[in-house]
């Protein structure tokens, strides 16, 4: 459909999970990429240039403003602009507030709530109008879960700070939406499990007991981040869209 047919996107954790599939469906719809990951991104850039996709990606920390100016600059300079920011980039901690250290916390919001801000800080100056901006929140970011304190604090930051964004930018032409998945099947999930202690099989189980009856899978996240980043969702700024499988209902 070519939905993003010569925009520039900025994809955060895009080196994975939900950033990966982002990625790779961006550039499907003809956007050029920027992936930004401390891990190493460059197999999934060589997917999209299989394809015929054009992708960069950067080693980056993205609770670092260094890294974040970097990230944007690179997207600037590499490709002529930028209209996309998916800010994906995200980490969990499942403890209880009697068993979270502080340095713990201070990582997790680091990673999930200052990277939103950097990346908005330097990429909202160099967007024209019809910007789109979009975070990944969480059905955590919505309602509370068990032994997930700073996730969930994270989480609803990130769903406030979205709606915050949407008023203070929407006379620039930026809009900025959350996508707020339900568990979904990505390495982040299986390290939940493992965190818990918990064996897969019955994390799993856990994980499917919604009334669609299994977990998203990163495709159908990034359906729903295709949709915010697009012009489909163009009179959408400030929403939560929650994408769970009925799990919150």
């Amino acid at each position: 459909m070519n939905t993003l047919q010569n925009k520039v996107a900025i994809v955060t954790g895009g080196a994975s999970g939900i950033g990966r599939a982002t990625a790779k469906l961006f550039a499907a719809e003809g956007a050029a990429v920027v992936i930004a990951d401390l891990a190493d991104a460059g197999p999934v850039v060589r997917e999209i240039e299989a394809a015929g996709g054009r992708a960069t990606a950067v080693r980056a920390d993205v609770s670092s403003e260094t890294d974040c100016r970097r990230v944007v600059t690179i997207a600037v300079e590499t490709y002529g602009g930028l209209h996309v920011l998916f800010n994906n980039a995200g980490i969990t901690r499942r403890q209880t507030a009697l068993e979270i250290s502080a340095d713990d916390w201070d990582l997790v919001m680091a990673v999930n709530v200052r990277s939103v801000y950097l990346m908005c800080r330097f990429a909202i100056p160099v967007m024209k109008e019809g910007g789109s901006i979009v975070n990944t929140g969480s059905g955590w970011g919505l309602k509370g879960g068990a032994q997930a304190l700073v996730y969930c604090a994270s989480k609803a930051a990130v769903v406030n700070m979205t709606r915050a964004l949407a008023i203070d930018h929407a006379a620039a032409g930026i809009r900025v939406n959350s996508v707020n998945p339900g568990d979904t099947e990505t390495p982040m999930l299986r390290e939940e499990a493992r965190q818990l202690q918990e064996e897969w099989a019955v994390f799993e189980k856990d994980a499917h007991d919604r009334p669609m009856g299994r977990a998203g899978t990163p495709e159908e996240i990034a359906s729903a981040v295709l949709f915010l980043a697009g012009d489909a969702s163009s009179y959408m700024t400030g929403s939560a869209l929650l994408v769970d499988g009925g799990g919150l209902a």
